[in-house]
C-alpha cells in the first residue's frame, strides 16, 4: 500500500506515528522502495523562517524528530532533554528575535540544514540527508523547494498600522492575540512542488490530509500551485481527519486561523471548507468525531473516534481513514 499524507505541525506527526505502526512499517528502518506498504509525508514548508542566521523549519523538524524518537513529547516540538544555554546567552546580548527558543540540540539540525541550502542543495535533498540520522520510516517531502512562507496581516498594537508579518511572530509572539486581518502565502505563486510531492500524490493507493491546522498547514500546502490540482486528478481518495472536536482544536490556535478567514470551528465548517472533489473541493471522504456530526454535500462522512491518546489509538484511526479511502487493508 503507498500512502501520501499532506500533514503540518504536532498533530500531523503524531498521526504519521499511528500510520507507520498500523502498516507495520518498523521505528528505524530505512526507506525501502521495494516494501509493501510506504508512507509518503508532504510537509507544509509556510512556518519556515530565517532566525540568528539560520534556516528553521519547524514542520519538517517536528516530523522528523517525532518519528525518530527525538520529539520532546511534552511539548510537541523541540528536542528531548534540550537545553538552553545558546538561548540564554543570545538574551544576554539582546539579540532579536528574543521571543523565539532554539534548543542548543536543536540548532545543530538548523546549522547542517543551513550549510547545506548555502552550498546549493534543495531543501528536499537536505531533509533526506538529515532523516538520515533519524530513519522516521517516513520519506518526508517539504511542500516546495522554494520559498512559500506564511504571513499574517494584522494591526499592529504598537502603532495602530496594518503591517505583514512571519506567522511565526503572530504565533509565538502574540499568541494570535492581535486584530488579523488575513494571511498572505509569500512567494507561493512562483514556487513549484518539490521532487516526489506530485507524483507522491498522482501515484497512491490513498492520499490523507492529516488533523493538522487546515488553514497555515494544509492550508498552506495547497498555496503551492500544482499540489490542490494533483489532488483533484489522483485516482486514489482524498480523506481528511477533522482538527476539530466538540466544536474545539484537538490542538494549538485553529480556530483563531479559521476566525481569520470566516470558517467556523466546527467539523462540517472545516469539510466544508475543503470542499467535494465531485465539486470544486478536494475531498472524498472526511472523518469526524465519534460525538460529532457534519454534513458535507459530495462527500462520505465517517463518525470515528479521533483523540490520538496514545499510538494504538491513532492507529485506529489511520485505519479508519484507509477504509474510507476504500483501499483494501
Amino acid at each position: 500500500m503507498n500512502v501520501t499524507v499532506l500533514v503540518g505541525g504536532v498533530g500531523g506527526a503524531r498521526f504519521l506515528t499511528g500510520l507507520r505502526e498500523f502498516l507495520g512499517i518498523a521505528q528505524g528502518s530505512d526507506i525501502d522502495p521495494d516494501a509493501p506498504h510506504r508512507i509518503t509525508a508532504v510537509v507544509n514548508v509556510g512556518d519556515d523562517v530565517w532566525m540568528h542566521g539560520l534556516r528553521i523549519c519547524p514542520d519538517l523538524d517536528t516530523c522528523m524528530y517525532t518519528l525518530g524518537d527525538g520529539i520532546d513529547s511534552e511539548r510537541g516540538w523541540g528536542r528531548k532533554a534540550e537545553t538552553w544555554n545558546a538561548k540564554e546567552e543570545l538574551a544576554a546580548y539582546g539579540a532579536d528575535p528574543d521571543w523565539f527558543g532554539l534548543g542548543d540540540r536543536d540548532i545543530a539540525t538548523h546549522l547542517i540544514r543551513t550549510r547545506m541550502l548555502r552550498t546549493g542543495y534543495p531543501l528536499s535533498a537536505v531533509t533526506e540527508a538529515l532523516c538520515a540520522r533519524w530513519k522516521p520510516g517516513v520519506t518526508l517531502l517539504p511542500a516546495s523547494d522554494d520559498r512559500s512562507e506564511t504571513h499574517v496581516v494584522i494591526t499592529d498594537p504598537a502603532d495602530g498600522m496594518q503591517r505583514a508579518i512571519h506567522f511565526e511572530e503572530w504565533w509565538v509572539r502574540h499568541r494570535a492575540q492581535v486584530p488579523t486581518h488575513s494571511f498572505a502565502h509569500i512567494g507561493a505563486d512562483d514556487a513549484k512542488p518539490a521532487p516526489g510531492v506530485l507524483e507522491a500524490i498522482e501515484s497512491a493507493d490513498a492520499v490523507v490530509l492529516a488533523p493538522s491546522n487546515p488553514v497555515v498547514s494544509v492550508g498552506a500546502i495547497l498555496a503551492v500551485p500544482g499540489i490542490r490540482g494533483a489532488l483533484r486528478t489522483t485516482k486514489a481518495k482524498v480523506v481528511g481527519l477533522s482538527p476539530v472536536i466538540g466544536g474545539k482544536p484537538l490542538r494549538g490556535m485553529a480556530d483563531a486561523c479559521l476566525d481569520v478567514i470566516g470558517v467556523a470551528t466546527t467539523a462540517e465548517a472545516v469539510g466544508r471548507h475543503y470542499g467535494a472533489r465531485s465539486g470544486t473541493g478536494i475531498l472524498d471522504g472526511w472523518l469526524v468525531h465519534s460525538t460529532d456530526e457534519a454534513e458535507v454535500p459530495g462527500v462520505e462522512v465517517r463518525s470515528v473516534p479521533l483523540l490520538m491518546t496514545d499510538v494504538d489509538a491513532t492507529a485506529d484511526m489511520a485505519r479508519a481513514a484507509l477504509e474510507l479511502a476504500g483501499v483494501q487493508l
